[in-house]
């Protein structure tokens, strides 16, 4: 889904065309390569309006001495007695610190969860509990909404068709299923144990999604398989939507006495894990995508998490970023082969983008804690590329934060979903629905800043993305708009090379790459962009680990007016150039395929050639006029 966000983080939905937006990803990554590919049933999608303002945990445990509320410090939620309990409903229960601290409080977000009534909310909700004011003030309130009806329907419905395995009328068809999904060494108890079940009509493993403390069925998660040529294609439908699906599979079976478990990317990994280890083993509703802060109450008690998420750099890197959300010093890697796949070049070199070959070629691959600057000439098209750019990223499961200052957000989305479709959807609207659906799965957030912004606005807005949301690319277009906020100087200089370092430490300290677009110097029309042409000193491109030309020669016509020009590259040292061909009906850069015939034909008349310089590097050679 994607989401706009803003300094005090509220959020809100973004609906730029009509209807609500759902779509699918990816193949499974244990039969082919990515993920599995996600279904998802459309949904209202409300806007959140309401301001929160950013807390810490300083201000958060300074408020509830304030208050002589008690609390105990965990990894990453602070204990404290709920008030949406009645006290008459605790002494009824055993009076032990779990009972009666049963409130999760988030240290970085200030977001809390009470574990016995199940209400929630932010840390402004939890203050006017506390005080008194407000619908928060209500005891025992759900602040979060339940499954809508129209999906409590559908759940109940499809439970209750779904049958175990073993109870097939056919065995073929039964051992058949084992085979599809990878089960036919896991036995009819494991399945049992987790309360699996199958539904005939779709040919789907059904996962269901327990209220806590309870056998009530929250949600399910479908899984379904299709065999292909080359293996097996995985299919996942999650109801309710996935922004609000946060099922850890496998959680009634841990107990409180558990302190240790094993989290997974997969429903299967932990039927197999559990039955071969005996160890508590949890499934991550959505893989190596994210983990979502809402989850971390559930996985206080343990002393030791253990990832198994896959073996690939993709995986050992959601690792350490989900590490940092539950505290490291409790989180290790299962499988030891991980740190063999860190020495693979084509792993280490990154996310490699689909649409543009030619910029494998040169920079290997988008990696993170790296610095991008991009520029171009006015009215080249730099938010056009740069946006097909990170979509190209996007759709292959790189979670993106657009921060889009001098262009309204509804039209940003109006062109990345024209680019995302490849054709104009206002002239096909029979295609609009099924486009929408698939663009509103995209790992796509949009920060709501229009016009000048300060830098701290900014990074606080980039720090709660990457923490909620695990946002590991961030595009800022353009620096310029954040450059009247600074009072650091009246030197506009100084002020952009303070930025500019804010964003490099960012990116380090976060493992997020940033892409920065700043716009160049002055220039003749006539007079190809360097390095040097950059706008302010030289501190953006010595800061950059990667700077992007968008080369627009204004006295040409014709195929060949426009290229990119990679002119520094830290990874490696490749730099160079290739032809960008400008698509107005789909406005995409990218050349389709059944023009790719032509692409040796543009380099070779207009000379856009990569040539090594005399240490072996390669280097931009200019287009000869």
């Amino acid at each position: 889904m994607w989401l706009l966000l803003r300094r005090a983080y509220p959020l809100r939905i973004l609906l730029p065309l009509r209807g609500e937006w759902v779509g699918r990803r990816g193949l499974p990554r244990s039969l082919a390569p990515g993920p599995p590919r996600r279904r998802y049933r459309k949904e209202a999608l409300p806007a959140l309006e309401i301001p929160v303002s950013p807390v810490t945990t300083t201000e958060i445990r300074q408020y509830l001495r304030a208050h002589g509320i008690p609390f105990q410090d965990g990894h990453s939620c602070l204990r404290a007695p709920s008030p949406y309990v009645a006290s008459s409903d605790i002494k009824n229960q055993k009076n032990d610190a779990t009972t009666s601290f049963c409130l999760f409080i988030d240290k970085t977000t200030g977001h809390f969860l009470c574990m016995t009534s199940l209400a929630e909310g932010s840390w402004e909700d939890f203050q006017a509990s506390v005080e008194g004011r407000g619908d928060g003030a209500k005891e025992g309130v759900l602040l979060r909404e339940g499954p809508e009806a129209e999906d409590r329907e559908e759940v109940l419905r499809i439970w209750n068709r779904a049958i175990p395995l073993w109870e097939l009328p056919d065995p073929e068809e039964a051992q058949l299923a084992r085979v599809m999904f990878g089960l036919t060494k896991v036995t009819d108890d494991t399945l049992r144990k987790f309360s699996v079940r199958y539904l005939r009509s779709t040919k789907s493993l059904v996962f269901p999604w327990f209220t806590p403390g309870s056998l009530g069925v929250r949600g399910l998660k479908l899984l379904g398989a299709e065999g292909q040529e080359n293996g097996v294609q995985y299919i996942e439908t999650t109801i309710p939507r996935p922004g609000v699906y946060h099922n850890l599979f496998g959680l009634p079976l841990i107990s409180r006495r558990d302190t240790e478990v094993v989290l997974t990317s997969r429903e299967l990994d932990s039927l197999a894990l559990s039955q071969a280890t005996g160890l508590p083993t949890l499934s991550l509703p959505r893989g190596t995508v994210c983990l979502p802060p809402a989850l971390l109450p559930y996985l206080e008690q343990f002393r030791r998490i253990v990832f198994w998420l896959g073996d690939d750099l993709r995986s050992w890197e959601a690792a350490k970023l989900f590490a940092r959300k539950l505290n490291p010093k409790r989180c290790s890697l299962l499988r030891e082969e991980v740190l063999g796949e860190l020495s693979n070049v084509e792993q280490a070199a990154g996310v490699r983008w689909s649409r543009f070959p030619d910029l494998n070629r040169l920079l290997k691959g988008h990696r993170k804690g790296e610095l991008t600057v991009f520029t171009g000439p006015t009215g080249s098209g730099k938010t056009t590329f740069i946006s097909e750019y990170a979509l190209d990223l996007c759709t292959q499961g790189v979670n993106t934060l657009w921060g889009s200052f001098e262009i309204s957000n509804v039209r940003l989305a109006r062109v990345m979903l024209t680019q995302f479709a490849v054709t104009r959807l206002e002239e096909q609207l029979d295609k609009y629905e099924e486009w929408a659906d698939r663009f509103e799965d995209l790992p796509l957030y949009f920060m709501t800043f229009h016009g000048q912004q300060s830098i701290r606005s900014v990074i606080d807005t980039m720090q709660h993305a990457v923490y909620v949301y695990d946002v590991c690319h961030v595009v800022i277009d353009n620096l310029q708009f954040m450059m009247g906020h600074e009072q650091l100087s009246t030197d506009r200089i100084a002020a952009q090379d303070y930025i500019v370092g804010a964003f490099r430490k960012f990116a380090t300290d976060n493992s997020c790459h940033v892409t920065l677009v700043i716009h160049p110097r002055k220039e003749d029309d006539d007079k190809e962009l360097q390095t040097a042409s950059i706008f302010g000193s030289a501190k953006a491109s010595q800061e950059a680990d990667n700077v992007l030309i968008l080369q627009d020669r204004k006295l040409v016509t014709g195929p060949g007016k426009r290229y990119l020009q990679v002119s520094k590259n830290r990874f490696d040292g490749d730099v160079g150039v290739f032809p960008l061909e400008f698509n107005k009906s789909s406005l995409t850069f990218s050349i389709p395929p059944k023009s790719k015939a032509r692409l040796k034909k543009i380099k070779d008349d207009n000379g856009l050639v990569a040539k090594k310089s005399s240490s072996g590097k390669k280097r931009g050679c200019a287009p000869e006029l």
